[in-house]
């Protein structure tokens, strides 16, 4: 702390050129002695600019929040068929895989209950061969990765086939199937906060008033929000 005060002190320019991405815009006032400087104007402006985008963002993620919340209690959007025809290989991985004959059946039960036509059958039997389509596109292109990485390393390739030869036997409990599920549903909710549900219009939800009215987004969901965003500031600092 106190090399950082004699470099502040000494080389106050240095100090702002150096810091700049992890000052914020109160602590301009520290440098307004030297406002005369082209190149203090121009990192004080680079701070401002850097604090309203960070403030854009921020806005935009408690939106989000704010509609998943929505979501999540509407129910449909965050259900196990919704987010399996979003993204088939992860719910394949984390459920799919791991499904009982018995729940198979079940789910089966439960996409015939209710009345059905021979278009409604048609339709479901056509969305499910896309589905599986993309399932196997998905599979035989982490499968070429896989490959790719194993003949970058031949050691870790071997120590990999033993791992998933391993995993491929296991079966687990109905603790250990819960906690699956739990973990495939936040990824879930994850990609809906980052913006990666492709066929989401998230201009109804970044560009809607109305969730600036929602009070629904707590102070540990914001500070996680502002600490990411910091630490990914740092890690840019670190690597200049």
């Amino acid at each position: 702390l106190g090399i950082l005060r004699a470099l502040y002190r000494d080389k106050p320019v240095v100090f702002l050129e150096r810091f700049r991405r992890a000052l914020r815009v109160e602590h301009l006032g520290c440098f307004a002695h030297l406002a005369a400087r082209y190149e203090v104007r121009f990192y004080c402006d680079e701070v401002r600019r850097a604090g309203r985008a960070k403030a854009g963002r921020t806005r935009v993620r408690n939106k989000r929040y704010a509609a998943l919340q929505q979501l999540i209690k509407g129910g449909e959007y965050f259900s196990d068929e919704q987010m399996r025809a979003r993204e088939p290989l992860l719910y394949e991985q984390y459920i799919g895989q791991y499904l009982s004959e018995e729940e198979l059946l079940a789910l089966g039960s439960q996409a015939q209950a209710g009345p059905c036509s021979l278009s409604g059958v048609l339709m479901d039997s056509y969305q499910e061969q896309v589905l599986q389509l993309r399932l196997h596109i998905q599979q035989e292109q982490e499968h070429a990765c896989m490959e790719e990485e194993e003949e970058e390393d031949d050691d870790e390739g071997q120590c990999g086939e033993g791992s998933s030869s391993a995993s491929d036997s296991w079966v687990p409990d109905t603790e250990e199937k819960a906690f699956l599920r739990e973990e495939f549903t936040s990824r879930m909710h994850q990609r809906f906060l980052d913006g990666k549900d492709r066929d989401f219009d998230y201009s109804e939800v970044d560009e809607n008033p109305e969730f600036d009215n929602l009070d629904i987004v707590t102070r540990d969901e914001e500070e996680r929000y502002f600490d990411g965003e910091e630490s990914e500031e740092a890690e840019e600092m670190e690597a200049e």
